[in-house]
């Protein structure tokens, strides 16, 4: 379970700070008529949220790269 945690950390801090931004935008800022698709709801509003956080997330996260030759030699 901690290897999972480690290796997936920069998503799970994504996901959970996406899904409390979303939460509180629902929470104090929200949809007066109800209309709204993703903020009429709070948990509309939160998934969203945590989708957003997993996709910040996980553009954070460095590639790693195998060493090797380049294309052009010198």
């Amino acid at each position: 379970m901690l290897q999972f945690i480690l290796k997936y950390k920069n998503y799970l801090i994504g996901i959970a700070l996406g899904a409390l931004a979303g939460f509180l935008y629902w929470r104090f800022v929200g949809c007066s008529s109800g209309t709204c698709p993703i903020t009429s709801k709070w948990i509309n509003s939160t998934l969203y949220g945590a989708l957003m956080g997993a996709l910040l997330g996980s553009s954070t996260k460095k590639e790693s790269r195998k060493e090797g030759k380049s294309i052009i030699e010198d």
